[in-house]
């Protein structure tokens, strides 16, 4: 045996093994809570099989692309939907309590850099959001759903609106006392549910009221995979350019005003 065999050799994990620990705790710690899983799994869940199968909302010919099925509209819009209760919703609120309790301080004095720190939580988010669109898919597709179009398109708005919902979180998240972010999150959820095209097309508003819906990510995200998916549409590019301004501006925000204590 040669002498220094066991001679110890401290400092950090490489950076890629740090991001990489960080991410599966991340998600690991999403998937174990309970309130998460009923906001990003259990609601597009119901939402998708109730307002397919049961007729709550009737929606005109032109609107289901004239296959008579409430699914391939809705199918879309939850999609959308799902994205936006992880990336923003979700995050927010774990965010803004790992805030509060001081987690966020102690992690980032750790040797994990902030920028790496907020890189896990952003994977967490997209393993996430794949397990949701596998899942309701597999649902949609149970409810005869059937979709169109180019998948490059699709993972484009996919990617497009979770950086521009993330960003609105972690503003809000680090912005806000957890508390408020608690309230305004799920409010803002609430609302841009109703209003964003998820369930009710946007053509239901009034005119003026539908030109400001139409900015809005959620409604860009909705609008770009529904025009994809349900009519077969190529690249949308006005919608990807409404999600890339809210992605720059939320996540240059955020970046900027985030306050880790």
């Amino acid at each position: 045996m040669s002498l220094g065999t066991y001679t110890p050799k401290p400092g950090a994990a490489p950076l890629p093994r740090m991001i990489a620990a960080q991410t599966a705790f991340e998600t690991r710690m999403l998937l174990r809570n309970g309130e998460q899983l009923l906001l990003t799994v259990v609601i597009p869940s119901l939402l998708l099989v109730l307002f397919s199968t049961v007729d709550i909302l009737t929606l005109p010919t032109e609107t289901t692309g004239g296959s008579g099925k409430a699914v391939d509209f809705l199918a879309p819009g939850v999609l959308a939907l799902a994205v936006m209760s992880t990336a923003f919703t979700g995050q927010a609120i774990a965010t803004g309590f790992e805030r509060r309790y001081g987690v966020l301080k102690r992690l980032g004095a750790s040797p994990l850099p902030r920028w790496a720190l907020m890189s896990a939580k952003t994977l967490s988010v997209l393993v996430t959001e794949v397990l949701q669109i596998v899942l309701l898919t597999v649902i949609a597709f149970a409810l005869g759903w059937s979709p169109h179009g180019n998948p490059v398109s699709v993972l484009l708005l996919l990617v497009l609106g979770t950086a521009a919902f993330s960003g609105l979180g972690l503003l809000m998240a680090g912005t806000l006392k957890a508390e408020a972010t608690l309230a305004a999150a799920n409010l803002v959820f609430l609302l841009l549910l109703v209003g964003g095209g998820v369930i009710v097309p946007l053509d239901r508003f009034p005119d003026g009221v539908q030109s400001v819906l139409a900015l809005l990510p959620i409604s860009a995200l909705s609008d770009g995979l529904r025009d994809v998916l349900q009519h077969g549409a190529g690249v949308p590019w006005g919608d990807l350019g409404i999600l890339a301004v809210w992605a720059v501006l939320g996540l240059g925000a955020a970046a900027r005003l985030f306050r880790w204590d």
